[in-house]
């Protein structure tokens, strides 16, 4: 078991954050190229003052009509993107690994927090599935990669709470929840998760069409 935890914490450790970036980079790259082949003037009509106002109002609560429709989707959401980035990356357990590994550290979350955040992020995934089974808009949606995405999303959060609380076979899970972090940061480039690194980029581009081009508001 010791030979496999120095495994998945170290080699595959690196061999994961090769292939998230890597991944990034080409997906954006290709993205880019994909994007002028389509619509040869698309970089031309881009606007910086209607992208800056589109993602503003997408990342503010509310901000646009259809957040105002569905306010309990709206709340689960924020709540889970937020714990989703902050706990990973201001976790005191992380701090630490990065504090050894590389002598560098910043602000970080009272283990109490991160408890509660975790299980925002667990709770969120479990709401998102109990609604893509009961809403038939979403169901209809709904395919088996949806459902893998958010266990490979969960994964990390049920195994990292199992793990720090010690219950029985912490050791084990432990190795589990570095696997499953690490499949989850390469999954993120080649899956439905890649709106993590998309977001700001189609985001600027449709509230350029609809502010530079149809002189409209894209919420």
């Amino acid at each position: 078991m010791h030979d496999i935890y120095n495994f998945v914490s170290g080699p595959l450790v690196w061999v994961s954050f090769i292939l998230f970036i890597g991944g990034c980079l080409y997906r954006l790259i290709s993205m880019a190229a994909l994007a002028k082949e389509k619509d040869p003037v698309v970089y031309e009509y881009m606007s910086l003052r209607f992208a800056l106002r589109s993602i503003f109002h997408w990342i503010i609560p509310f901000g646009s009509e259809n957040m105002k429709m569905h306010p309990v989707f709206t709340i689960v959401t924020f709540a889970f993107h937020i714990c989703l980035i902050f706990v990973p990356l201001f976790l005191f357990a992380h701090m630490i690994l990065i504090k050894e590994s590389w002598n560098i550290s910043w602000w970080f979350l009272s283990d109490s927090t991160a408890d509660i955040m975790t299980l925002i992020v667990v709770g969120s995934c479990i709401y998102f599935f109990v609604r893509r089974i009961t809403q038939p808009e979403v169901k209809f949606l709904t395919s088996i990669s949806d459902y893998l995405i958010l266990a490979v999303v969960a994964a990390p959060f049920v195994t990292g709470f199992w793990t720090y609380h010690q219950f029985a076979g912490y050791k084990i899970v432990g190795i589990i929840h570095i696997l499953s972090g690490e499949i989850m940061l390469v999954a993120i480039p080649f899956t439905r998760l890649s709106h993590m690194i998309f977001f700001a980029f189609t985001r600027g581009y449709m509230g350029s069409e609809f502010g530079a081009i149809r002189h409209a508001k894209d919420w």
